[in-house]
Formats: C-alpha cells, structure tokens, sequence
C-alpha cells in the first residue's frame, strides 16, 4: 500500500488534466472533480458529458474535456443536500500509480480543492495519514504525450 496525505497532487491524463491539487476524503464514497460548466450530447447512440475546468489558478489554463456518460446518481453532499450527478471513468495519476476511477462532475466553487479524491478511488491501493500533506510532491505541468 502506498501512503498519501490529507491532500495531494494529482493528474488526470485521459481528460488531459497534467495537475490539480485534490483532498482526500475517506468520508465520501465518490470522487468529485470541480468543473466551470458543463454539457450534454449524443455520440454515436451514446451519452457524452462535455465539461470546461480551471485546473489551477483562475484563469491559467482552462481545459475542455468530454467523457462517455458512466452513470447518473444521487449524491448527498457534506452540507446533506442531495443532487444529480453525471459519473465519468478517468485515469488517475497519484504517487506514480495509474489507476481507473469513477468521479462525478460538480460545481466545488468556493472550496479550497477543486478536486475530492474519495475511498472507492483509493481502495486497496493507498492509505491515507491525516498528519501529513502533499507527500509525492507536484506532477509536471503538462502531461508527456498524448492523453490516454
């Protein structure tokens, strides 16, 4: 098992994501990832989510991304208000380690991460020390070839 701490660097390749700063939260099931706006459409017979996210700093370096509809669910926030979410399958890049997850998109304006990196995603894999923080340090700023 790989140790992280209570927040830490993470990519996101297959949305072409090369970093964003990402809390972990044992407390929520679902990974949330913080998007500025998003869309629907219909590729193909099938349902796509495209979405537009400031991974960074406000205003340095928007990227757009679009992913195929995993799923639709409920999802009762800290606050216990419960919304409908759109899920998507990404790759995740945290401590090296590569990894499919499902994480719902999210308006997480107002919150310090924009990013929640939640135990279905990090099960099995990494534990988590609550004392420290950032412990595999900052990935590049862009990914190395294509997206996945």
């Amino acid at each position: 098992m790989v140790e992280l701490g209570w927040r830490e660097w993470v990519s996101l390749p297959s949305l072409g994501i090369a970093r964003m700063r990402a809390k972990i939260d044992t407390g929520a099931r679902s990974s949330a990832l913080h998007v500025d706006a998003q869309w629907r459409y219909t590729e193909g017979g099938a349902p796509v989510v495209g979405f537009r996210i400031t991974p960074g700093i406000a205003g340095h370096g928007v990227v757009e991304a679009c992913a195929p509809v995993v799923d639709e669910r409920d999802v009762v926030d800290s606050g216990g208000r419960r919304t409908r979410r759109v899920f998507l399958a990404a790759q995740l890049r945290v401590a090296g380690i590569d990894r499919m997850i499902e994480l719902n998109l999210a308006d997480r304006r107002g919150m310090r991460f924009p990013m929640l990196l939640g135990r279905s995603a990090i099960a099995g894999v990494f534990t988590v020390d609550p004392a420290r923080s950032s412990i595999h340090g900052r990935p590049p700023r862009h990914l190395p070839g294509p997206p996945v």
